[in-house]
């Protein structure tokens, strides 16, 4: 399978890969903040049509719908969300593994696909030593781009946390 723009979606590994890297050393009410900031921030470059969402446990944390969004994108949100509760995983590297299994999340997870959405832009928060936290999520662009957006915004927030 490719990407909108003619690529190849990640493999199986490199998404993996992200997972082990995007560990956090803490994740605070105002950590939340910065990453959501910086994914408005990027989102608004970009003119990118997007809801944002992060959630620490069952509490949200920071949300922000930007112009060209719609609920739509609120209900994509808490699909692609769920999923990364239920299985520790980013939605995106959940589909994956079912593709790479020759099969589909929808066809093969026996889950309701009214409220599960194993599709790019939900990654889990993990804090080093406490594991999944909460999840960060995109939902307004082709799936390999929320997923993009996110794993940047993570990979600068990782990265100032490191220097500071």
């Amino acid at each position: 399978m490719t990407a909108a723009q003619g690529r190849p979606l990640p493999t199986v590994a490199e998404l993996e890969a992200q997972e082990a890297r995007l560990v956090l050393p803490r994740f605070t009410y105002d950590d939340a903040w910065v990453l959501g900031s910086l994914l408005v921030e990027r989102s608004r470059l970009r003119e990118a049509p997007v809801a944002i969402d992060i959630r620490r446990g069952g509490q949200q944390l920071f949300h922000c719908a930007l112009p060209g969004s719609s609920a739509d994108n609120d209900a994509w949100i808490d699909r692609k969300r769920r999923v990364v509760e239920r299985y520790g995983a980013s939605s995106f590297l959940v589909g994956a593994r079912f593709r790479a299994k020759g099969s589909t999340f929808e066809d093969s997870s026996r889950l309701d696909p009214d409220r599960y959405a194993a599709h790019g832009g939900s990654f889990p928060i993990a804090v080093r030593g406490a594991g999944v936290v909460g999840t960060v999520t995109v939902s307004g662009l082709p799936q390999e781009e929320d997923h993009a957006l996110v794993v940047a915004a993570l990979e600068r927030t990782l990265e100032q946390m490191l220097s500071a």
